[in-house]
């Protein structure tokens, strides 16, 4: 696998994971634990907000949650040489078309090693079309261990791989923005700056980053914003606009006014491009004219400094960012019914964190012990927290080891929660929760037993993602049947960028919700953002609670639930919508059987 001093993020987590394929394909559940550890520092890479390199150059790479002492050190060497002796070892015994081949949805380290062998798929570049080729041939089901079905899947995955987006996740989209406005903020000639675009809106997904600047000397700030020290060139320079290059070819537009047409301008761009038709129309019926620069009145043009002013001038109240999607929020605003959205400060507990319990769990255990993840969450001001650690593999356990397992969690906790007394530490309230597997069938992946030991449980979907939409119904409705299950959690199972959802009736799951008390999960974690926002507002308008968790695995991750925020103000839900709103009295009512 190629490798340079210049690799960015993506390329830098790739080669992460091919490292931890090949660990798995050479050594297996020996290196169960290096494994985990390459594929938590290939996820960690992936969703930082600034270069690696950077942080490298700034000593601060074990600053980033899930790069360990043993990882930080590969990455120096691959910054200062160009390539890391001890990855090549382990990579070399191994094609580098296998590692190619992990890029196609639903296709891991051993079955890529069988259809490379198989097919004699050598060459990284040419890996997934002679894959392809193969599967329209009918080869792949003459493979032993394959069939039909796997090759149709096959060929699936490779369209869905096609059609990939290359927008930015939010939260990296936001990331590399702020650092950008913090530049141009450096300067006095600087007013005001914004993001702008679907960015503004806080979309799960971003294009290019827009910023707006209100200043009076635009040479000034052109001038600054080009001389920005992480960017890779200057694409363009003009009076009024400029736009930067960033690693990994990311686009950066700026555009300067004036003060005192400044709020035209930010209403102009921050879009949606249906919500600003809809806002047009309505203009046109009034013989006025809307742009960037303000509202054309017969020949007078009217600036406006702040959006306000601009959506009063039409007879609007102002209307937030997240709804401006022409999805009724014009109407709402023309008759002063646009809800109070929620907001981070009304946020008094997460109740998704995976902690450093080792309950020998069936997918990656959290890194952060329960001294670090109170510590953070009495800094966020949160009256409560909920651990909801995997779990226990049930492929590796009897039903009783699992029991004892949740037994070992508990009496941890309570141990914690009694330290904590007698230290007089100011109260957070730690619930003993857990996050359960749906298996294909409905069945929860833990024995009734130990989850009566629990303080309450959520459901996921990690596996078998493409039932039908009937099956994968019924399936979430069984796992969600038992009293200490409050929650499905990331509901749909989607990943960004790499996996679509799956399909439910949700007119089922809703209802089913409402009638026995159930929650569904806002996932904050970066590339989930799950439940999405359209849901959402069918949600909210169906009377079902949210959730609104941030899956953290260590506690760095607990500032993720800004970006679960986010998709609840775009789904038009208000505090009284979202479970973890409630004080910790109210809340815990809920969690002893209370509505």
């Amino acid at each position: 696998m190629k490798t340079s001093r210049t690799m960015t993020n993506q390329q830098i987590a790739e080669l992460l994971r091919s490292v931890a394929a090949a660990l798995e394909l050479s050594s297996g559940e020996d290196n169960r634990f290096r494994i985990i550890a390459y594929e938590r520092a290939a996820d960690a890479v992936e969703h930082a907000t600034s270069e690696i390199k950077d942080l490298w150059d700034d000593g601060k790479l074990q600053d980033l949650p899930g790069i360990g002492e043993g990882i930080a050190s590969s990455l120096d060497e691959l910054f200062t040489t160009g390539r890391v002796r001890h990855f090549n070892a382990i990579l070399q015994p191994f094609s580098p078309a296998l590692f190619t081949l992990l890029s196609v949805p639903g296709i891991g380290p051993k079955t890529a090693y069988k259809l490379t062998k198989a097919l004699g798929i050598s060459q990284p570049h040419s890996a997934i079309a002679r894959l392809e080729k193969a599967a329209k041939a009918g080869q792949i089901r003459l493979i032993e261990g394959f069939g039909a079905d796997s090759e149709a899947d096959i060929l699936k995955s490779i369209a869905e791989l096609k059609g990939r987006s290359t927008r930015l996740l939010l939260p990296l989209a936001q990331g590399l923005a702020q650092s950008v406005l913090d530049w141009l903020t450096k300067i006095p000639q600087v007013k005001r700056v914004d993001f702008l675009g679907s960015l503004r809106r806080q979309a799960s997904t971003v294009g290019d980053i827009d910023l707006a600047v209100a200043s009076d000397d635009a040479a000034a700030v052109i001038r600054h914003f080009t001389a920005y020290p992480k960017k890779i060139r200057v694409l363009e320079a003009g009076e009024h606009t400029a736009s930067l290059i960033l690693p990994n070819d990311i686009q950066v537009d700026l555009m300067v006014q004036p003060p005192a047409s400044y709020g035209s301008l930010l209403q102009h761009f921050t879009g949606s491009k249906h919500h600003n038709i809809a806002l047009r129309e309505l203009a046109l019926k009034r013989g006025l004219s809307l742009s960037e620069y303000g509202i054309k009145d017969k020949n007078r043009l009217r600036r406006f400094s702040s959006e306000e002013d601009f959506y009063k001038f039409l007879g609007f109240d102002w209307i937030p960012p997240e709804l401006r999607e022409d999805t009724g929020e014009l109407a709402a605003a023309k008759i002063h019914r646009l809800p109070r959205l929620v907001e981070l400060a009304d946020i008094k507990g997460d109740l998704q964190i995976h902690s450093d319990i080792d309950v020998e769990p069936s997918h990656d255990l959290g890194e952060s012990s329960l001294t670090q993840l109170a510590a953070v969450a009495r800094d966020l001001g949160y009256q409560y927290i909920g651990l909801t650690e995997h779990n226990p593999s049930i492929s590796g356990h009897t039903s009783n080891k699992i029991i004892d397992l949740i037994k070992r969690k508990t009496n941890i906790i309570e141990q914690f929660k009694t330290n904590m007394k007698n230290n007089h530490e100011n109260k957070l309230e730690i619930f003993n929760g857990l996050e359960i597997d749906i298996q294909p069938d409905g069945t929860r992946a833990l024995p009734d037993a130990a989850l009566d030991l629990l303080d309450y449980a959520c459901v996921s979907l990690h596996s078998s993602f493409r039932l039908s939409r009937a099956d994968m119904t019924k399936r979430v409705l069984a796992a969600l049947d038992h009293p200490r299950v409050l929650f499905l959690a990331h509901p749909t199972a989607r990943l960004l960028n790499e996996r679509e959802g799956v399909e439910l009736d949700w007119e089922t799951i809703f209802d089913y919700c409402l009638k026995n008390h159930k929650w569904l999960e806002i996932d904050a974690w970066p590339n989930r953002l799950d439940l999405p926002d359209s849901l959402v507002r069918t949600a909210v308008k169906q009377g079902v609670k949210l959730i609104i968790d941030t899956d953290s695995h260590s506690a760095d991750h607990l500032s993720f639930m800004r970006f679960g925020i986010s998709v609840a103000r775009r789904g038009w839900a208000t505090a009284a919508d979202i479970i973890n709103t409630l004080p910790l009295t109210q809340f815990s009512k809920l969690i002893k059987g209370g509505e």
